[in-house]
């Protein structure tokens, strides 16, 4: 899930520490370490994330947009300078709006580092909180966000500062009002190098961990990392809480076709990616096992064999999903999924928690070979039905296709169709009628009647400005239309305006 890192730099941050080699550093240095201790953890765990950075005091500015390249904000950090004093609110506001711009209500964490201050006057974060029930809707407080999101806040400062100690309540306040979690981190004893760093790892390790697990298909084995990392889903289920948890073994029990599973409701997307085995070494020797170098080992790992990719290959080529276990009565379905032409990674969608999440498959449990159960449902090449109560692959006419009018220019455009049609009368009979019908059912089933006074007086207008020199076939299929669109029969949808039997010799042929 993207990340927002926002960095203090009032002036509190510029305070001196005296460190135990007798070297004064100012607090934003010992902050600025802690972010480069967390991107190291980045790098190594969760490559594939989007992270921002974002300095704040009174007011707020974003030094790095959202990216996966760390050494970025690395570089962005080293220009970090000095400002005024600590406002929380304005932070938060511009982190709301760089959220809500960036991601389309997408799960996101938001670190907020600062010192242990709480800004001074109006803008302070003590005041900020006093006012936060009682505002007006137009200066609502910023949290909580619009969008699912953890709020983390690390306080470079030491615990047993008065001041520290008087903020921390209000901090964790902060992070309560967020509602999506969170938790505060301190220093364990004093301001140094090496507490600062135990605290961004204490962060990293427990929000900012891989899942690792492993994919089992009858005897094929893989060990494979979802991500993002999979979160516990909490549900309200008859005033009792339930907690769902992803297990590490995801168990494969069938596959089925494409059309037949169609678009399910999902709850969560996840990556399926194959272990590396740096990473395996990491984890069974501490790195020890592991090579010098990363690219001798991606170059191991291309030809070291692997489930996934047998799996994703075979999925997009037979255009099936897998359906998948991945706790007691809880599934989901494995599939090939492409974000460009030319490149396609395997995903694993989780449905709701139960047996009859996808209603038309049935139960999970009781699904089984459509040979085994009804020889004469299995698809045939002259009969593409399916077992399931799915919608028919049969394809409709483009002349039945829908009217959407979602903007004032979709249904101008439509107007303006039939009007020229209408001006090239007795030539474009035909396409004049189907176009006028097709436009008057689309007002009918939209309940917009007034449409068909409109349109009538529209055909009555163009009947009068039609030239000397036009047929009189016009004149009478235009005031034949505008009277039936007055009529009664005009609202009945099942009745079609039909041209007017005339004996011109043009009419007929139009």
């Amino acid at each position: 899930m993207p990340t927002v890192i926002a960095l203090d730099v009032s002036l509190s941050m510029s305070r001196p520490v005296l460190t135990e080699a007798s070297e004064e550093y100012q607090r934003r240095h010992f902050a600025i370490h802690g972010i480069n201790t967390f991107l190291d953890a980045m790098s190594n765990n969760c490559k594939l994330e989007f992270v921002s950075l974002v300095a704040f005091s009174y007011l707020w500015e974003q030094l790095c947009t959202f990216t996966r390249d760390f050494g970025a904000i690395r570089t962005a950090l080293n220009k970090v300078e000095a400002y005024s004093k600590t406002c929380f609110e304005t932070a938060l506001n511009g982190i709301r709006t760089l959220i809500s711009d960036e991601w389309n209500n997408a799960p996101c964490q938001v670190i907020l580092i600062t010192d242990g201050s709480l800004g001074v006057g109006a803008g302070s974060l003590k005041a900020s909180l006093q006012t936060a029930s009682s505002r007006q809707p137009s200066e609502k407080f910023p949290l909580p966000f619009p969008f699912p999101c953890k709020v983390h806040i690390v306080c470079v400062g030491s615990t047993s500062d008065p001041d520290v100690q008087r903020s921390l309540p209000y901090y964790q306040k902060l992070i309560d009002l967020g509602g999506h979690g969170g938790e505060l981190f301190t220093l364990d004893g004093g301001i140094s190098f090496k507490s600062v760093e135990d605290a961004f790892r204490r962060l990293a390790e427990k929000y900012f961990s891989q899942f690792w697990g492993t994919l089992n298909c009858g005897n094929f084995s893989c060990p494979v990392q979802l991500f993002p990392k999979p979160e516990p889903l909490i549900r309200d289920v008859d005033e009792e809480i339930e907690t769902y948890t992803i297990s590490e073994k995801i168990e494969i029990i069938g596959f089925i076709d494409i059309k037949d599973i169609g678009s399910p409701p999902t709850i969560v997307r996840h990556l399926i990616l194959p272990r590396s085995m740096k990473d395996r070494d990491r984890e069974d020797g501490d790195g020890k096992g592991s090579k010098p170098e990363e690219e001798e080992d991606s170059h191991d790992d291309g030809k070291t064999p692997s489930f996934t990719v047998l799996l994703h290959g075979g999925l997009k080529m037979e255009s099936m999903v897998a359906i998948a276990r991945i706790q007691k009565d809880w599934f989901g379905m494995i599939y090939s999924w492409a974000d460009s032409k030319k490149k396609s990674n395997l995903m694993l969608a989780m449905f709701e928690p139960g047996q009859l999440s996808v209603p038309w498959i049935g139960p999970f449990d009781q699904l089984t070979s459509c040979k085994e159960y009804a020889p004469e449902m299995v698809y045939s090449d002259e009969e593409k039905k399916s077992p399931f109560p799915v919608r028919s692959g049969d394809k409709h006419s483009y002349a039945y296709n829908c009217v959407v009018w979602i903007k004032p220019s979709g249904l101008q455009s439509d107007i303006q169709k039939v009007l020229r049609h209408a001006r090239k009368l007795p030539d474009k009979l035909q396409q004049f009628y189907k176009e006028l019908n097709r436009t008057r059912r689309a007002a009918l089933s939209f309940g917009f009647h007034s449409l068909l006074e409109a349109l009538a007086a529209m055909l009555e207008r163009e009947c009068t400005l039609l030239p000397g020199t036009a047929h009189p076939n016009a004149a009478l299929q235009l005031t034949h239309s505008a009277n039936f669109l007055l009529s009664e029969a005009a609202t009945d949808a099942t009745q079609n305006l039909t041209p007017l039997q005339t004996n011109f010799a043009a009419g007929s042929n139009g």
